[in-house]
């Protein structure tokens, strides 16, 4: 689902005040890091990802590994922390402005 710029918005207001939910370090990603935010998204849809200062790999490169390895979808990034969204599969908890057919 590739979000609209009223809909990141949105989500943006809504995960200004948010603490990160979950931080990585100089062992980088792998599959239980993967696990964690894929949890993390179902516990809350909208969460906070940091990397620590020692982390090996840089936030566009997160990013990247995040939504190629999760349903997640980068909402913004700001420094070393990311905003990341992804709807309940069958209960969601943000709503979100429709989208306009065309």
């Amino acid at each position: 689902m590739a979000l609209t710029g009223k809909q990141k918005r949105e989500l943006k207001s809504l995960g200004h005040h948010l603490d990160p939910v979950l931080y990585f370090g100089k062992n980088g990603m792998g599959t239980s890091q993967y696990e964690a935010i894929e949890q993390a998204l179902l516990d809350h849809e909208l969460i906070k990802v940091k990397l620590g200062k020692s982390s090996i790999i840089k936030v566009k490169e997160l990013i990247e590994l995040v939504e190629a390895n999760t349903r997640a979808e980068c909402v913004q990034s700001i420094g070393k922390t990311a905003l990341f969204y992804a709807e309940h599969p069958e209960e969601p908890k943000i709503k979100l402005p429709e989208t306009k057919k065309k």
